[in-house]
């Protein structure tokens, strides 16, 4: 389930991309509603409404739900206006950087203590970051916005949504970004030439329902998936999205990557590396210390 997961996140360049020409915000819009429509009919079907009472007076859960899922639809519509834009290398190379903004944030916003090898990792892909910057003739801002988005989503997501369920977060987070995704919808109707819903043959009209399908059943396996396998393999798996990202935009999109960009991405991996040698240590570690016990 957690390949499934990640597989599929990986092959979301491809389904974004057949959604063209319609606009970033049109495809976030539809996206947010048509994942809503099906929570609530999988809810429906295990009649599985009991939880929305427990939200009474719940106010600064509804409040970081409501932070998170701003920060979640910021990154869905960052990664599409990327991929549409014939920029998905840009968006790979973000969700490589993740894992090491994670960590980044782990220290300044919690204040946790890093090991030397994280540092080195962190540094590594600082200097990756300004490598990119001045090698590529433009700062990676979609790269960092997706990176930041994504990390900061799952920051609060640890503190405020603990207590949801995927289907449960997910149902929250969308119901929240409904009435933002109906008038962004109606801004579009009325001064953004028209809507594209319809209006490019019966292929791309099924896409833009079915992408609530691709949001939830993804995000659905995953949380299936995080709460069988250890942690560690979840972070190595992770690593195929980004990879695939990659692929898809070199072999299928015909995007062309310089190579700065291969060398930007030969020192983030480095990291990466770095990063997951790190916690694959002091996870043995921990193991051997409690059998020792």
């Amino acid at each position: 389930m957690g390949i499934a997961a990640y597989l599929l996140w990986g092959l979301f360049p491809l389904y974004f991309d057949a959604l063209r020409p319609t606009g970033a915000w049109e495809i976030l819009a539809h996206r947010i509603l048509w994942s809503l429509l099906l929570c609530v009919i999988v809810l429906a079907v295990i009649r599985d409404f009991g939880w929305i009472r427990g939200l009474r007076g719940q106010y600064r859960l509804i409040a970081g739900v409501g932070i998170a899922a701003l920060l979640i639809a910021t990154n869905w519509v960052v990664y599409i206006a990327a991929v549409t834009s014939g920029h998905t290398s840009d968006a790979a190379l973000g969700y490589f950087l993740n894992p090491l903004v994670t960590v980044a944030l782990g220290v300044v916003v919690l204040g946790e203590r890093l090991r030397p090898l994280q540092w080195a990792a962190v540094g590594i892909g600082v200097l990756a970051g300004v490598f990119l910057a001045v090698a590529g003739g433009r700062f990676p801002w979609t790269s960092l916005a997706l990176a930041f988005s994504f990390g900061m989503y799952g920051l609060l997501k640890n503190k405020v949504g603990a207590h949801l369920s995927a289907l449960h977060g997910l149902t929250l987070e969308t119901a929240i970004l409904a009435p933002l995704a109906a008038i962004a919808l109606a801004v579009i109707a009325t001064w953004g030439g028209g809507l594209d819903f319809g209006r490019h043959g019966g292929v791309h009209t099924t896409l833009l329902v079915l992408s609530g399908v691709a949001t939830a059943v993804p995000l659905l396996l995953f949380a299936a998936a995080a709460r069988r396998i250890p942690l560690v393999t979840v972070g190595l798996i992770q690593f195929a999205t980004p990879v695939m990202q990659l692929l898809c935009a070199v072999l299928f999109l015909g995007e062309h990557v310089s190579t700065a960009r291969w060398i930007g991405f030969g020192i983030v991996w480095i990291a990466l590396i770095l990063l997951t040698a790190d916690t694959v240590v002091t996870l043995r570690r921990a193991r051997a210390g409690r059998l020792s016990e």
